[in-house]
């Protein structure tokens, strides 16, 4: 068993503490074609156990296929996978919880009866069910028939049914899909308490916002290629930039040379400069050192990066 050490991230209001963590799931150069469509070219990533990783694109980027593919329901054309460092096999299906699709329900049952029909299935206990739905924040619903919930009330019901054989992997596609703003907290901080209970969670979203708020963990799928991956707060890190401006302006790219904590600067039109500094540093601190210099700003505007520039980089880099 391969052992690995993760340190300290924060997503969301989940706190991972630094522990040794097994592999979870190990994919290598996966690959999945539809005639002349390669949706899924040669992906390799790892999942480790603790961790909530997000499979990032828009449509048709590959994450449903992925999906699809470890969980045994589509075919690969090429390459593997393995669950727990096992081939997937019945053993290893029975610790892993999934939502690919919009759940179907009974809609006259009430929350309750559906969830015991979904336990027959599975052959879980009936005594989950109370367990679960109050996990999802459904017990004082549970005698309301399927028909009545809202839309994030019938998502969260779906998340129980998943939950009903205690995996220790929930995958999920798209979970907020079609939500309204409610809905998608409501789900949101959902995820974040199934983490919390130490459950590994693999979810698929086009929402960069759903992401960066919920993920440790994130690949950047396009057209099937993975583009980057890493913790979220490398590859989301979307550094802000300044925008500076002053009369004389090759004294202050002179001085803006000899300052440490800048990490990058360049010219732009109307005299303007941008620059983007090192953590832990702000517009303060460059305001201050271009006074000691004998220099006085004209203009010091914060520029932040929004999460879409971020992604469009990543994508346009890698194209």
């Amino acid at each position: 068993m391969l052992y690995l050490l993760r340190l300290p991230q924060r997503a969301g209001g989940l706190h991972v503490t630094p522990n040794f963590v097994s592999l979870i799931l190990d994919i290598h150069t996966l690959s999945k074609r539809y005639g002349s469509i390669q949706a899924v070219d040669k992906l390799s990533l790892q999942v480790e156990k603790g961790s909530i990783y997000g499979l990032l694109g828009p449509n048709g980027s590959g994450k449903t296929t992925t999906l699809g593919m470890v969980l045994d329901v589509i075919r690969p054309t090429s390459g593997s996978f393995s669950w727990f460092g096992q081939p997937a096999s019945p053993a290893t299906k029975k610790r892993v919880g999934a939502l690919l699709e919009t759940p179907n329900f009974y809609p006259y049952l009430t929350a309750r009866r559906n969830l015991e029909i979904v336990a027959e299935i599975k052959g879980a206990s009936h005594s989950r069910i109370a367990e679960v739905l109050h996990l999802v924040g459904l017990s004082q619903r549970m005698h309301t028939t399927f028909k009545g919930f809202s839309l994030g009330m019938k998502q969260r019901l779906a998340l129980a049914s998943s939950l009903l054989n205690d995996p220790e992997v929930l995958v999920l596609d798209e979970p907020t899909n079609g939500l309204d703003p409610e809905g998608i907290a409501e789900v949101r901080e959902l995820i974040l308490k199934i983490a919390a209970e130490g459950k590994t969670v693999i979810l698929a979203s086009h929402l960069l916002d759903e992401v960066e708020k919920v993920c440790t963990h994130v690949a950047v799928l396009q057209k099937g290629v993975l583009r980057a991956q890493g913790p979220v707060s490398t590859v989301l890190a979307a550094k802000d930039q300044l925008v500076i401006s002053a009369g004389d302006v090759p004294q202050v790219l002179e001085a803006l040379r000899q300052l440490p904590f800048v990490e990058a600067f360049q010219q732009a039109e109307r005299g303007q400069v941008l620059l983007t500094l090192q953590d832990g540093y702000g517009p303060a601190d460059v305001n201050k050192a271009m006074f000691e210099a004998g220099i006085v700003l004209q203009q010091l505007t914060l520029r932040r990066r929004s999460l879409e520039a971020q992604f469009l980089e990543i994508i346009k880099k890698q194209a």
